[in-house]
């Protein structure tokens, strides 16, 4: 029987030859994002098109893929051109007719359109290297400013300002060799660095195109397969992506291009070199807790199922994603599905699980196919199944579809889901490591959680024990959303700082307004105000603060928020979403939804916010699973933090910032007003009067308060 590593080895070989062959040789690769996002804003007519323009004109040496979604949001859909010796050029908004322009300009001529890229949207000018500091702690901590000063200085006197560009970027390389550069094209990064250092790189590596190979870290990781691509570009490169590392990178539905970015090597490697008790050990040495919300030390929970003595055990990936806005897993899975289907081969073999389940909502039929696939190329490749790998360790993995109810989250009511019961969720203990799937043992991690467990063991558990901080290790993806500049998904480590997401990788607020909050943790978790920006981001902490880390929805706020409202908004959310088996949840969220729809009407009184905490209290107190536990934590955290708007609502029965039509008024001043008529001809009761070039008068009797005139107006003269 040959061994796991040498088979997986052999394979990536003969992978990386026709890649060779069909990709990597070529001159010039053109890749379209295409996941559910990318395909929503057009992706699929902007692959057409380089196909009938690819096949009018054949040129030579250009081959033309899929990827998956790189996380940039609010500039799909993504079209990256990659050529020899130069830095990726990123495409963004692309259309057929974009596409038309792209491919005689650059494609045929060698000439990109620069104001199209994403580099020219974040204002950087092109270059033909960039050279990028790392701005970690331990790298600051190490003089990395002196570093930026010195690359900026000697790179203006060589002359080469026009050419070179500086920024910074995340922890990209090992920490403990700081301070850090990387520098494009060529993908070299250079470690330990000093000033005269810098000065030895510019003149040979800048000037001569020669690197300093004395200063260069040759390591390798997993976790950089991403930068080479994406990390020129601010929003990406202030990024550490483990989870999404081959997001945007491969083509997801392609196993020579996994393996290719060593891919399966973890559970090879496992297998081939490593006891399942030491692979649990591994685990538990990483510090990674659960990336489904709750934050359990994953190795504490695979060391509990390791150690039943029983027949049968089983593995779960919840793929059940449900908060609103949230879509770090399905965007996992479109883009990488293999690394997922990885991680849940070493956790069977870590536990003595031989069978695999992976539960996900039927609304995701994109990353359902994709995963279909996935698993049908693993078992034809000999790594699902009997034998897998080659060794006498059999397991195989099935996809379960959901039907979309947010408890199924719920860990208990997953498995009863899976057995074919309503989805309702079970005392606790006994937990479902020793007693879950069909009364087996059973470990359930996440989507985020799988595709760390390759990370752990390749690039090594004491390495992934420094990401992030003492108690909570590695990064944490999040649904970057609302008032925020950059919006898209996110790659962390942890303890990064609120404002550091905030104002660092989603670019401040948008228009420059005034930030008011950030909810953390989907509809059970806590808005945060001003005051609290400097938090780091890690479990812990984030509960200290009346908030929670849940999967990783994060939804930034302007001074245009009503608090109220948002907590309504929430708690009808998690209201609806409740299974009903148990009546603190069921009818407790129902009597707090009640009181916050009065408040926000205009009929609160006295004592309501009161009763809401009291509420609230017995509720996370006496509910049955983690969903009515955690219902009330936005009603919470506005009360705590935004007390003031609850009484302003209620003795006032005013709302600051004009959401609640209930509590709105509308009025016109005089001196912004220079009759246009405007906000007149859009009012649908007529109770805006004026002549033109007349301040005009809102009848405040007759006024539904519907906006139209507040969003007709061009003078800010219309007030709420």
């Amino acid at each position: 029987m040959s061994r796991p590593l040498d088979m997986l080895i052999n394979l990536r070989k003969q992978a990386v030859q026709r890649l060779f062959e069909s990709k990597f040789k070529a001159e010039m690769r053109i890749t379209v994002g295409s996941a559910t996002c990318e395909n929503a804003a057009g992706s699929e007519a902007v692959h057409s098109r380089f196909e009938e323009l690819m096949g009018e004109h054949a040129p030579k040496a250009t081959v033309l893929s899929r990827v998956g979604c790189a996380g940039k949001c609010d500039m799909e859909p993504v079209v990256t051109v990659i050529t020899r010796n130069s830095i990726p050029t990123k495409y963004i908004h692309m259309t057929p007719e974009r596409v038309d322009e792209v491919f005689k300009k650059h494609v045929l001529d060698g000439e990109p359109i620069e104001e199209w890229t994403m580099r020219h949207h974040a204002g950087i000018k092109k270059a033909e290297r960039v050279v990028s500091v790392c701005e970690c702690r331990e790298c600051l901590r190490n003089g990395g400013k002196a570093i930026e000063k010195a690359f900026l200085a000697e790179i203006e006197k060589s002359g080469l300002s026009d050419r070179v560009v500086v920024m910074r970027s995340a922890a990209q390389g090992p920490e403990e060799h700081g301070p850090l550069a990387y520098v494009y094209p060529e993908e070299v990064m250079y470690k330990e660095l000093t000033p005269e250092k810098v000065t030895e790189i510019v003149a040979s590596h800048l000037v001569e195109g020669k690197p300093v190979d004395t200063y260069v870290w040759t390591g390798d990781r997993i976790a950089n397969r991403f930068q080479p691509v994406f990390g020129d570009v601010p929003f990406f490169g202030s990024q550490l992506r483990l989870t999404l590392r081959n997001c945007g990178v491969i083509e997801p539905e392609s196993l020579d291009e996994y393996l290719a970015v060593r891919g399966y090597e973890a559970a090879a490697h496992a297998l081939t070199d490593i006891t399942p008790d030491d692979v649990v050990k591994t685990v538990f040495d990483s510090g990674l807790r659960g990336r489904g919300g709750g934050g359990f030390p994953s190795g504490v929970k695979w060391r509990f199922a390791a150690s039943q003595k029983v027949d049968q055990k089983y593995i779960i990936c919840n793929a059940d994603e449900g908060d609103p806005g949230a879509f770090m897993d399905r965007s996992t899975i479109e883009g990488d599905p293999h690394t997922i289907l990885e991680g849940m081969i070493i956790g069977g073999y870590a536990i003595g699980a031989t069978k695999g389940f992976i539960y996900i909502r039927a609304e995701y039929p994109l990353a359902i196919t994709r995963l279909e696939k996935a698993i049908t190329d693993a078992r034809e490749a000999g790594f699902l199944g009997s034998g897998i790998f080659g060794s006498d360790f059999d397991f195989d993995i099935e996809v379960r579809l959901g039907a979309g109810a947010f408890v199924c989250g719920e860990e208990t009511a997953l498995i009863n889901s899976i057995e074919g019961k309503r989805g309702m969720p079970r005392p606790r203990p006994p937990y479902p490591s020793i007693e879950g799937l069909w009364g087996k043992p059973t470990v359930i991690n996440n989507v985020e959680t799988f595709a760390n467990i390759p990370v752990v063991l390749l690039d090594g558990a004491e390495w992934f024990s420094t990401v992030g901080t003492e108690k909570s290790a590695g990064t944490k993806v999040f649904a970057l959303a609302g008032d925020v500049k950059n919006t898209g998904l996110i790659e962390v480590p942890m303890g990064t700082t609120l404002r550091e997401v905030v104002y660092g990788v989603g670019g401040g607020i948008l228009d420059d307004r005034e930030f008011k909050a950030v909810q953390t943790g989907g509809p059970a978790g806590g808005c945060l105000p001003a005051s609290l920006l400097d938090t780091p981001i890690d479990y812990d902490t984030l509960a200290e603060v009346g908030s929670i880390m849940g999967s990783g929805g994060m939804i930034v706020m302007d001074e245009g928020s009503c608090m109220v409202n948002v907590a309504k908004f929430f708690l009808d959310f998690t209201q609806n979403e409740s299974c009903g088996k148990c009546t603190p949840c069921r009818e407790g969220t129902k009597r707090m939804l009640e009181i916050l729809t009065r408040i926000s009407e205009g009929e609160g009184v006295e004592g309501d916010v009161e009763k809401l905490l009291r509420l609230a209290e017995t509720i996370k107190m006496t509910s049955l699973c983690g969903l009515g536990q955690a219902a009330p934590n936005p009603v919470i955290s506005t009360i705590t933090h935004f007390r003031e708007e609850y009484d302003s609502h209620i003795r006032d029965k005013h709302c600051s910032a004009g959401v609640c039509s209930a509590l709105a008024t509308y009025s016109i001043d005089a001196e912004k007003c220079i009759g246009c008529t405007a906000c007149k001809r859009v009012c649908p009761v007529d109770c805006i009067t004026g002549a033109p070039k007349v301040a005009h008068v809102i009848d405040d009797k007759e006024c539904i308060k519907c906006g139209s005139c507040f969003d007709a107006c061009k003078f800010d003269a219309v007030k709420r």
